[in-house]
């Protein structure tokens, strides 16, 4: 079937201005690198010129700057800014398939495919991402267990590399390509276009239960129920309960309800003094948010919006954590070393950290087809910490030493300081995946974990 052609200027045309003064750091602000030059691209046919006068190892396209750690990173060496290359190509209304520029974020395709009956089949925490990141990361959500990453529905890419112009891969032609950018962290050329697809909805909201519970086989209860009857579900803990595991449980289907939205959008306008954000302050929220959504738990009707993407509601919150910006430490372990999630929080809660944020979530059976992707059957953990510097990373050093010795693994897009013994355990298909990285890219995190 064709697909239709559509016409978006009045996106394009937002997205450029709002990339004018763009800062390029990851969103954690940790580490701090500095650039040697960026190359923004607004259109395919400049990308051939930017690699042709690439010299080797030395470019990584850059999106929206939305990882946490140093994978869209590229430290005395260059960028390709790719956010311009943001246009919808082409749709097809009657199956859900759309083809779009790489640098088209999540937010700008959901306007436009939620009035018409889609969704995106599987959406991270935040919309305010490329497709292209998205693809990079292999990016999961609360339906893993439904519908595995996001590269699972990913029909194919268009990919242009300094060694062969551009490349179209996909499960059946050049699949070992396709399967090493799915996942890739950007590393095997730059991707212009993507296929994707979509999941038909009949209304743009979710029907949300929430349950409390204080302990981790009381979560796994809810979490095998959930799974079974509800296409969404996670768990907010508390990161600062030492030897109990207590937090609320979520879930959630869609509904063909369609509700306005009223979110407010609220700014952090500047990074927050360090002592603000201090563990007793913290500890302080996270007990009042437990009794407050214990109290209110039940079953509601809510906009897709307040559901997937609640922190995109505060622009810049990663400013609250302070000056020196934040670590994501978020891992996965198998389902036989599910107990290890108790000693990392205990660890983490009798520790002199603040851990601000802590979520939970069971990853199911559906396995991703990229060579590099991080979801697998297991219990996933991520905790947002401040950074603080030496006694920080001193916390996350002992929390690998747990993952390790559970045969676990760190996630990469969430990643600023894992060694290589890390990574080589949790991705043995590393050496596998070199074989297809571009050889004018590199990038920080690259560098990183495979320099001993």
């Amino acid at each position: 079937m064709t697909l239709s052609r559509l016409q978006e200027p009045a996106i394009v045309a937002d997205r450029r201005t709002q990339s004018h003064g763009k800062q390029y750091r990851s969103w954690g602000g940790y580490p701090k690198v500095v650039h040697r030059k960026v190359a923004k691209i607004y259109w395919r046919d400049q990308l051939m010129d930017s690699l042709d006068q690439a010299e080797p190892a030395s470019v990584l396209p850059y999106g929206l700057g939305r990882s946490y750690g140093d994978s869209c990173l590229n430290d005395e060496r260059d960028l390709i800014d790719c956010s311009p290359l943001n246009r919808i190509l082409d749709f097809d209304w009657e199956t859900g398939r759309v083809r779009v520029e790489a640098g088209t974020s999540l937010q700008d395709l959901l306007e436009i495919i939620v009035p018409k009956g889609w969704f995106l089949p599987v959406s991270p925490g935040t919309k305010l991402v490329t497709v292209g990141g998205a693809i990079a990361n292999d990016v999961h959500g609360k339906n893993h267990h439904r519908a595995g990453t996001f590269g699972c529905h990913v029909n194919g890419i268009t990919l242009y590399r300094s060694d062969a112009g551009p490349v179209e891969c996909s499960a059946s032609e050049n699949a070992d390509l396709f399967r090493a950018t799915i996942g890739g962290l950007g590393l095997t050329g730059v991707m212009a276009a993507a296929e994707l697809q979509l999941k038909r909805i009949s209304g743009n909201a979710i029907q949300l239960e929430s349950r409390p519970f204080l302990s981790l086989e009381h979560f796994l209860d809810l979490s095998q129920c959930g799974d079974e009857n509800f296409e969404y579900t996670v768990a907010w803990i508390d990161g600062l309960s030492p030897g109990q595991i207590r937090g609320i449980f979520f879930c959630g289907n869609h509904d063909e309800t369609n509700l306005p939205h009223r979110g407010r959008r609220y700014k952090i306008p500047f990074a927050i003094p360090e002592l603000v954000l201090n563990k007793t302050a913290v500890g302080l929220f996270n007990r009042a948010y437990y009794r407050a959504q214990a109290q209110n738990s039940g079953a509601t009707i809510v906009h897709y919006d307040r559901f997937f993407y609640p922190l995109d509601s505060i622009q810049n919150w990663n400013l609250l954590y302070g000056r020196r910006g934040l670590v994501q430490y978020q891992c996965v372990l198998p389902r036989q070393s599910a107990e290890a999630a108790k000693a990392i929080l205990d660890a983490v809660a009798r520790s002199t950290e603040a851990c601000f944020l802590a979520v939970l979530k069971v990853f199911g059976d559906i396995k991703s087809p990229g060579l590099l992707s991080f979801p697998r059957p297991g219990l996933t953990l991520a905790l947002d910490l401040p950074m603080r510097g030496a006694r920080t990373l001193r916390l996350l050093q002992s929390l690998d030493e747990l993952v390790l010795i559970n045969g676990g693994a760190l996630y990469p897009a969430k990643d600023a300081r894992m060694s290589p013994t890390m990574f080589t355990a949790g991705f043995p298909n590393w050496t596998e995946f070199a074989q297809f990285i571009d050889p004018k890219f590199s990038s920080s995190f690259w560098r990183r974990v495979t320099t001993e």
